[in-house]
């Protein structure tokens, strides 16, 4: 097998267009789960809002670009708002209920025959990032960096990606650090005490809510410009439940397990797909298919995922006491 192939690859997809939308998911998600002890499953609706939000108002209403940011910011706030309202005042499984079943409900709708000539159906939307890869400063051409080779494309979207990575990161550095960090942090350890301090523990649970969209809504952003096309089915429940792993590997209430949790899942995961490729292409091993190679990957990350739960719970960043959540 050529080794050398399959840690340059692996090195690739450590600093690319998936971990930097796993990142930047893992971010908000942080907020919510890791700072506040919400419980959002749904997190790929957020990053669907905000991809559809731009590629709507770009591709089918034909408007400016910078607006279509600001129209998918302003949907993901008002999801939020929506998923919030009915489910924050309950206990902390109602909105997991609640946030897993509206992503499915909203990719359904977007990917519905009803509305194809709006979102596209099934094939999604194209040709609406002119705007973003006109301010590209690089000329074009391929250009390496150390073990990494990509164009001038592909480097823009990895460059703003990870500045949108570090503006974040720098956010919840000093939001969390703050009167208002602190509040978030003692709701999910004790809301009640936190109530009876005076805090309206709602609003505090919706801001925490919205932050944490609005982490995933630049996700979103960042997976619907790098693929230059928003598809309904991108968007399915697992890209949620890999960002939770993304974010439990790296460490819970920590501000960089997200960027950590993003470079190790996307290493290993293209790391065990190449080395399964060229095992079975090499006939290292005959008693499986590539195609089958590529969704034993899948099994690998939820036997590692098991086992970081009992030996390391807490993740590799993480502190044991940051998963008491009080889920009531």
């Amino acid at each position: 097998m050529d080794w050398g192939f399959i840690f340059t690859t692996s090195m690739s997809a450590a600093i690319g267009i998936s971990a930097i939308v796993f990142c930047l998911g893992a971010i908000g998600l942080n907020i919510q789960f890791g700072y506040t002890g919400l419980l959002n499953f749904g997190q790929a609706a957020f990053l669907a809002v905000a991809g559809y939000g731009l590629a709507t108002t770009v591709t089918t209403l034909g408007l400016n670009f910078w607006l279509g940011i600001v129209v998918g910011m302003a949907a993901t706030v008002v999801l939020a708002v929506i998923l919030g309202i009915p489910t924050l005042r309950l206990r902390a499984d109602y909105l997991a209920i609640v946030t897993i079943a509206a992503a499915e409900i909203l990719r359904l709708t977007l990917r519905s025959v009803a509305f194809k000539d709006t979102f596209g159906g099934s094939d999604g939307l194209q040709q609406f990032s002119d705007a973003f890869y006109k301010l590209n400063p690089i000329s074009p051409g391929a250009y390496d960096f150390g073990p990494f080779k990509y164009n001038e494309k592909s480097w823009w979207v990895i460059i703003v990606g990870w500045s949108l990575v570090a503006v974040w990161t720098l956010l919840v550095f000093l939001l969390m650090r703050s009167p208002f960090g602190r509040v978030l942090r003692g709701i999910r350890e004790d809301e009640d005490a936190v109530r009876s301090l005076g805090k309206n523990v709602y609003w505090y649970k919706m801001q925490a809510l919205i932050l944490g969209g609005l982490g995933g809504a630049f996700a979103g952003f960042m997976l619907a410009l790098g693929q230059s096309a928003v598809s309904p089915d991108a968007y399915a429940t697992n890209l949620t439940f890999l960002i939770y792993v993304v974010l439990i590997i790296g460490g819970a209430a920590r501000v960089f397990g997200p960027i950590l949790g993003a470079l190790i899942f996307s290493f290993l995961f293209q790391f065990v797909d190449v080395v399964l490729d060229q095992a079975v292409n090499t006939g290292l091993i005959t008693f499986i298919t590539s195609t089958q190679a590529a969704q034993i990957r899948l099994v690998m990350v939820g036997v590692g995922l098991m086992l970081l739960m009992i030996y390391r719970p807490q993740g590799i960043l993480g502190d044991r006491k940051e998963l008491q959540l009080d889920a009531r």
